[in-house]
């Protein structure tokens, strides 16, 4: 099973954390107490990559990276996020 690293440090500086989902393939990122996004973990390629919703408003990013496990696509769906919110 996945497991949700602590919260990087960017996140921690505005409240937020990482929570895993129950099976995993997805982590909720949460602004204080409210859930903001949601990183999924998608197939593509025969590999991963990670689809990032906002859900305020629905609106939705795929990295068009590709990853060798759903972990790695996690990890850089946040690294995607931290670089979109400019933190």
């Amino acid at each position: 099973m996945i497991t949700t690293p602590p919260a990087p440090p960017w996140l921690a500086r505005h409240e937020a954390r990482l929570v895993a989902s129950a099976t995993g393939e997805s982590w909720m990122v949460y602004l204080g107490h409210e859930l903001a996004y949601v990183l999924v973990a998608v197939p593509a390629e025969g590999k991963h990559s990670v689809k990032v919703l906002e859900t305020i408003n629905g609106k939705q990013f795929n990295s068009g990276t590709i990853f060798a496990s759903v972990q790695a696509a996690l990890e850089g769906g946040a690294e995607e996020l931290r670089q979109r919110l400019g933190w």
